[in-house]
């Protein structure tokens, strides 16, 4: 816990640096925060915070609710459980399917002080929440990291989850070593025609998997404790979008030849034309079974064995068994 906190302290001023001007991300809009200015996420100064809460629907690993089987080693986890999600409002990315647009792009919401945020953390811990999980989390680094502070020296000592879109500068992420413990990127996009797009993420593909490789060499392949609760390491997010515009099979590849094929992968059928999808005849409706196929396929083709799939067609937070193993799937029973 001090080896942290003496980490914390010592970052703090490059991160300041990098967070004002706000170069924090791949936009690098260098705009001055503490004045009130506001870049292309529009977040200034202060954390602004939807919510906060248990959230059971993440991956088994970081929200397995209580009275559900443990995975891997089918024990029952303990009293409380879930997710200590923290939603960030505002983001990086402008996707135009955000399942979470209300806040994330369209509302503004009251901003809150560091020491306020570090209660929050302490309170999901009260409540015997697995971690803390930092949803983007990226345009409030330096306050995050602040609040971290805060609340380790009061006793925080859960891991910390750093749930992200994969559109971070590079920077920031080394900065972050050795106070993440679970890095949860996305990897959205293989081509940049795709992200600017969709997403208005200029040159995401090169810079996402350039963290990608950086966050794997912090925490290495996700352990997990005998509840079977993650303690350390990496999951990599994988939306299947229709009409293969995420490219998920190119990002499958790279992951196995540059990054690890033990590597644990979250791969989502969840997506549904949502904001502004419909605008957009290609995203303006959900994946189909094809689509699905060659996806799982891909996994099983190129020998991943770590993760969860969800089934085909699935809502947010269902995944299917503990290891990727996709001929046996159909006979699996989602959690």
């Amino acid at each position: 816990m001090h080896s942290r906190i003496q980490l914390i302290e010592n970052i703090k001023p490059s991160l300041k640096k990098l967070a004002n001007p706000c170069r924090l991300c791949i936009h690098k809009c260098s705009v001055d925060r503490a004045k009130g200015e506001a870049g292309f996420c529009r977040a200034t100064a202060k954390p602004a915070v939807y919510s906060y809460s248990p959230h059971y629907g993440e991956e088994p690993p970081l929200s397995m609710p209580t009275g559900r089987p443990a995975c891997p080693v089918g024990r029952q986890p303990g009293p409380g459980g879930g997710s200590g999600t923290i939603f960030f409002t505002h983001c990086n990315m402008k996707c135009i399917y955000c399942q979470n647009y209300a806040f994330s792009q369209e509302t503004d919401f009251e901003e809150i002080e560091t020491e306020e945020l570090a209660q929050r953390m302490l309170e999901l811990q009260r409540q015997g929440c697995y971690n803390i999980n930092l949803v983007s989390p990226t345009h409030y680094a330096y306050q995050i990291v602040e609040s971290l502070q805060i609340a380790i020296k009061k006793s925080l000592n859960i891991p910390i989850v750093y749930n992200t879109g994969g559109y971070d500068n590079i920077e920031l992420i080394k900065l972050l070593d050795g106070i993440v413990d679970i890095y949860l990127p996305d990897m959205r996009y293989c081509r940049d025609a795709m992200a600017l797009k969709y997403s208005s993420a200029k040159d995401y593909t090169a810079n996402n998997r350039l963290i990608i490789k950086e966050m794997f060499r912090q925490v290495g392949i996700l352990k997990l404790n005998r509840e079977g609760v993650a303690k350390k390491g990496m999951i990599v997010r994988l939306l299947i979008l229709p009409n293969n515009i995420s490219g998920i099979i190119e990002t499958l590849k790279f992951l196995k030849e540059e990054v690890s094929k033990d590597i644990y992968l979250s791969v989502m059928s969840q997506y549904h034309p949502t904001y502004k999808a419909e605008e957009y005849p290609e995203m303006a409706r959900r994946i189909n079974k094809k689509e699905y196929k060659e996806v799982i396929d891909e996994v099983e083709k190129l020998g991943f064995t770590n993760g969860w799939i969800q089934g085909f067609i699935t809502e947010p937070g269902h995944f299917l068994g503990t290891n990727i193993k996709p001929k046996s799937l159909d006979k699996r029973r989602a959690f």
